[in-house]
């Protein structure tokens, strides 16, 4: 009996592409139309069948991540830059010489500081090079790369899906909603302490089942030394570190200022490193081109929302779960809306388009139901981040698992199981936003 193979990523979102192009031949046409007091009604439309367009819409699919493509690109040819001049091999072997036992402690201290960078400000795409830093660090202390993974994308997840001061997510949503900023604050906070603290414990669990020959690794770190150009190298990353934080928190930093960022990094180790131009230019192509066939699966990703929306049938699929939530309960229509950010995030992976989107429309729905706008937005917060782990259409998930070198497919059956968990501690935390009288909501 032949042992069942799972289909390669490009041919998952080939089929996505054409699942969504035959949806738009079925699925009647409509959209949002926004009046003078802000509301939005929903009206029919012709809808527009795709067929030759599924080709077009791959174009324009790189058209529209061509920035994050770009930042993927220039990030891997940085690194293997860093990489070349052998100062992260060094400074880790180093590092891992000198934790010895306590490594546990730095792998819960990453992960906290990871998931309170989501909770804050909301990181996202900027996990993508802490990716390519982590990743080798949980490598060479003898963990694998899932371990990497584990606690900067999948923490950074957690804090942005429980999050008590993101811009992005309840500042949008919450002014949406006609809700004071941040406010609800301490039961937000109360879910992403204990997410967080979850998190943690099956951190050390899983480093406890998966760590390999600690001992070799802490006897061959000590053999290695640091070169005084590697030692400059070293404080070069983290000034780029540290720049990048400031960057996004004090001066709203985004993908142009980042990519900058990381480019001049890459060309300043080169320089210290004694590369020629012409060496920094092949190790920078060299990165590229190993980095490649992550910016090819974010582009040809983005073509299914562009098929969607050249159908005019995204905000009809919205209308319709609106529509599905009529006649239910508190309880049931706040698990519902639940519900239903988490598969619009399949379509929709931006936060801040999804909260365009549908906070307009479940705001004074959920005054209908008797649910609060407060856990109303508590579950957009939830629905729209747990997913962000596994959904196909999200940029940032692919770049981070190329930069981990781990394929989407595996990484899937690695993590559904946590999202299924995550998902479910979300809706009965949802439960007292309706149950009990919180403050706030």
């Amino acid at each position: 009996m032949r042992k069942l193979r799972i289909p390669n990523t490009y041919v998952i979102i080939g089929a996505i592409i054409l699942l969504c192009a035959v949806a738009t031949w079925f699925v009647p046409g409509g959209q949002y139309v926004k009046a003078e007091d802000g509301s939005l009604t929903y009206e029919r439309i012709d809808h527009a069948p795709q067929v030759l367009q599924v080709f077009s819409a791959i174009y324009h699919g790189f058209v529209k991540q061509a920035g994050i493509i770009v930042f993927i690109l220039v990030v891997g040819g940085a690194f293997w830059l860093l990489n070349a001049t052998g100062t992260v091999s060094a400074g880790i072997s180093r590092f891992i010489a000198r934790v010895g036992k306590r490594d546990k402690w730095v792998l819960v201290a990453l992960t906290v500081l990871f998931s309170l960078a989501g909770a804050v400000f909301g990181m996202s795409e900027e996990t993508i090079p802490f990716v390519g830093i982590v990743v080798p660090l949980a490598v060479s202390m003898g963990y694998d790369a899932f371990m990497g993974m584990l606690i900067v994308y999948v923490a950074a997840n957690v804090g942005f899906s429980s999050a008590f001061l993101n811009p992005f997510t309840i500042g949008i949503a919450q002014g949406m909603a006609d809700l004071p900023l941040f406010s609800g604050m301490e039961y937000r906070i109360g879910c992403w302490a204990l997410l967080t603290l979850l998190l943690c414990l099956f951190v050390v669990l899983y480093a406890r089942m998966t760590r390999k020959h600690p001992a070799q690794a802490v006897g061959n770190a000590a053999k290695e030394t640091m070169t005084r150009r590697q030692t400059w190298i070293l404080l070069v990353l983290l000034l780029t570190v540290v720049l990048l934080i400031v960057g996004v928190t004090v001066w709203k930093w985004y993908l142009p200022e980042i990519t900058g960022l990381f480019l001049a990094m890459g060309i300043v180790t080169g320089l210290i490193a004694g590369f020629s131009a012409n060496r920094i230019a092949e190790e920078f192509l060299a990165g590229a081109k190993d980095i490649l066939s992550a910016a090819l699966v974010v582009g040809f990703a983005s073509g299914i929302i562009v098929i969607l929306q050249d159908g005019h049938i995204v905000d009809s699929i919205l209308h319709a779960m609106q529509e599905g939530l009529d006649g239910t309960g508190p309880l049931a229509s706040l698990s519902a809306m639940y519900g239903i950010q988490a598969l619009i995030n399949f379509i929709i992976p931006s936060a801040t388009a999804k909260a365009a989107i549908t906070i307009p429309i479940m705001a004074p729905f959920s005054d209908l139901v008797g649910v609060s706008r407060q856990a109303m937005v508590l579950a957009f917060q939830f629905g729209d981040g747990f997913t962000n782990m596994v959904t196909p259409t999200s940029g940032v998930l692919i770049a981070a698992l190329a930069m981990a070198r781990i394929p989407y497919t595996k990484w899937v059956k690695w993590v559904w199981k946590m999202v299924v968990v995550l998902l479910v501690l979300g809706f009965l935390l949802l439960i007292p936003t309706v149950i009990f009288p919180i403050p706030g909501f």
